[in-house]
């Protein structure tokens, strides 16, 4: 019996994780939550302005590939993705608030805590 627990443990361990080791590979799609235009800070409204518009950005890095290396976000070729900084009020320095575009501009990433976690934009 207790032989019969051990299987049925290290199955149910391989069904959650499985889904982990697939991520991993880039075969499953990270759910990702949604967040409305509007809902944005109005930082984040003026830059996405700013790229639709190209630009001038304020930060140098704007603009730069975003690797994607925390597998976040879905998987695309290297330079699918850049990043575009969010000014935080206050903050001395470029703070933590980016958006993302993908696709040169078909998809829109925000995130709040420096890529440790996203909302896709919903216009």
């Amino acid at each position: 019996m207790r032989r019969l627990y051990s299987w049925v443990a290290i199955g149910l361990a391989v069904l959650l994780l499985l889904p982990l080791f697939a991520q991993a590979r880039g075969e499953a799609r990270p759910l990702i939550a949604e967040v409305a235009l509007a809902s944005l800070p109005p930082e984040a409204r003026e830059t996405l302005d700013l790229i639709k518009r190209g630009g001038p950005y304020p930060y140098p890095r704007d603009g730069v590939v975003f690797g994607n290396y925390e597998r976040l976000l879905p998987q695309h070729e290297r330079g699918y993705y850049r990043e575009y900084t969010v000014p935080t009020p206050g903050a001395s320095n470029r703070g933590a608030r980016r958006l993302i575009a993908g696709g040169n501009g078909v998809d829109f990433y925000y995130t709040a805590d420096h890529y440790r976690s996203f909302k896709r934009v919903r216009e």
